[in-house]
């Protein structure tokens, strides 16, 4: 007879001490709630200086004798330190090499990279006592099963795994981020998330604002005892909201801007928190791309939707404003979200003058027409898969599925086997009352066809790797299933759904790389890179 999740933990097999001690982590997490720093003694808002986070170097490059080809190696080691995040105030934060967000890796596409991910974290959570394990993520990469950052493909403190990754894919706004199986949510709330950006020199013809007016956005929000702490409350498993909203780890942070264009890759990297981003001007966002990279053509909206681990690349014309002229990005809040009082604006602009350099700031009329992803129509589809994404006593399932499903199965278990270049159309449907779903399909990009029958909202209108799935929706999405065989993930990006098992797996093909043996994770120190 199968072992179900929760005999598991009573026999102390399933490997979690988050798991295996829910309540020593109430009383915790309860002490901690009821220690929450008062709303007076947080920052105002645009009283704190915007930050980019760094751009990492990488250790060295090596060149392949017989193709010429380039790979750069990087080395980042994921560690604990205690950082200044509301003034005054030191929050003990994990990330990579020390910051969250961590290092912006830039790669050109088509050069290939490798990752080392070192883990030196804490054997413990210091907080919730649970056993620390990560698996890197690089989200939005078709990347081989082995390197994909499989949820059960764990390295433990102390280990590291060197990562590899093709870059073969368009030029997008791409992210990496912890995904270790069952406590991915409270991983990436202390703060293991950052930027991997794609370029190709496909986009310089475009003139599109560039270098310092192409800025990264990484959205969070997050909780905090009196003495600075984070606080992890999911809400009996549900959804964790904060009430302060970061941005590149600074709360409510302003920039100052010139008189011109900028380019802003906006990330929602929160647990559970969803966005309606709309300016404080009424004026609209130009929408350029979406999570596979740029749009077939600029689009223009007041208001975006935006869900976790979704990538929306906005321009925003600041020429039209005076000098002294404040600009909010605000969030107008969304159903299925638990807003504060301090959670309907994000960040300033503040426009300090003119601009002191005018090249590269335009939006074309066209962008990328030849994307294959939106080129796919419905009639090519072989076939259309149902996925019902819902709430069932007690657990978040997919097509009925859990987590715990694919790992009682040896990880043979999995909801469809498209074959290798196959296209499908797949309907993701959320029936369940209260929550709404952001949909992540890894290892593709897909096109949105339609919501609930209507066409999908304009700045939905290019390629995707998250939808977002709403309550009562159903999204029908279509994709051409590769570049690899093997086993992937599907998962709702409400890291607490996620962790509780709101994740099931299919496989392209068959017989390809195990995504756990194929490559493992090796003791540190390793050898130099």
């Amino acid at each position: 007879m199968e072992l179900r999740r929760r005999e598991l933990l009573k026999l102390g097999l399933f490997g979690s001490a988050a798991l295996m001690l829910p309540a020593e982590r109430v009383a915790r997490t309860q002490l901690a709630i009821s220690n929450r720093i008062p709303a007076s003694r947080l920052p105002k808002p645009f009283t704190v200086p915007f930050e980019v986070p760094p751009i990492a170097v990488p250790v060295r490059q090596t060149t392949d004798p017989v193709t010429g080809t380039y790979t750069d190696i990087y080395s980042l080691t994921q560690t604990q330190a205690s950082h200044e995040v509301l003034p005054g105030l030191q929050t003990e934060i994990w990330g990579y090499n020390g910051i969250t967000p961590g290092p912006t890796i830039v790669v050109p596409r088509g050069r290939e990279t490798i990752v080392r991910q070192d883990n030196e974290l804490p054997g413990v959570h210091p907080q919730l006592r649970y056993t620390v394990w990560t698996s890197t993520h690089l989200h939005g990469s078709p990347s081989l099963p082995q390197y994909d950052g499989y949820a059960s493909d764990i390295t433990n403190v102390k280990q590291f795994k060197d990562y590899q990754y093709l870059n073969r894919q368009t030029a997008r706004t791409a992210w990496y981020h912890d995904h270790g199986v069952h406590i991915t949510a409270p991983n990436a709330y202390m703060g293991l998330a950052a930027m991997y950006i794609i370029q190709d020199p496909l986009e310089l013809p475009l003139r599109l604002p560039r270098e310092r007016y192409d800025v990264p956005i990484v959205l969070k929000d997050a909780m905090f005892t009196s003495s600075g702490q984070l606080i992890f409350d999911d809400n009996s498993e549900s959804s964790l909201y904060g009430d302060v909203i970061l941005v590149n780890g600074k709360p409510w942070p302003y920039m100052p801007v010139e008189r011109r264009k900028y380019r802003f890759r906006i990330l929602n990297a929160s647990i559970s928190r969803s966005y309606q981003l709309a300016l404080s001007t009424g004026d609209p966002f130009t929408v350029i791309g979406t999570d596979g990279g740029l749009m077939p053509a600029p689009q223009e909206t007041q208001t975006i939707r935006h869900g976790m681990a979704e990538r929306y690349e906005v321009v925003i014309d600041f020429a039209k404003y005076s000098e002294g002229t404040q600009v909010v990005l605000q969030n107008l809040g969304l159903p299925n979200n638990t807003d504060f009082d301090t959670t309907g604006v994000i960040m300033a602009f503040n426009v300090v003058g003119d601009a002191t350099d005018t090249t590269y700031n335009e939006v074309p009329h066209v962008l990328n027409p030849e994307n294959e992803t939106m080129k796919l129509q419905a009639y090519q589809a072989k076939r259309t898969r149902l996925m019902e994404f819902v709430r069932e006593n007690g657990q978040w399932t997919v097509n009925g599925q859990t987590w715990e499903d694919v790992i009682n199965s040896g990880f043979t278990r999995t909801v469809a086997n498209p074959q290798l270049d196959d296209i499908e159309i797949w309907e993701l449907r959320n029936k369940s009352g209260g929550w709404f779903h952001p949909v992540h399909i890894h290892q593709i990009d897909f096109r949105i066809l339609d919501r609930n029958g209507a066409p999908p909202r304009p700045y939905e209108l290019g390629p995707k790797d998250v939808a977002y799935v709403g309550e009562g929706e159903s999204v029908r999405v279509i994709a051409k299933f590769g570049p690899n065989v093997g086993r992937y993930m599907m998962h709702c990006h409400n890291l607490v759904h996620e962790d509780h098992d709101m994740m099931v797996q299919y496989e392209v093909g068959t017989g390809g790389p195990d995504p756990i043996t194929a490559d493992r994770p090796k003791p540190s120190p390793g050898p130099a890179l």
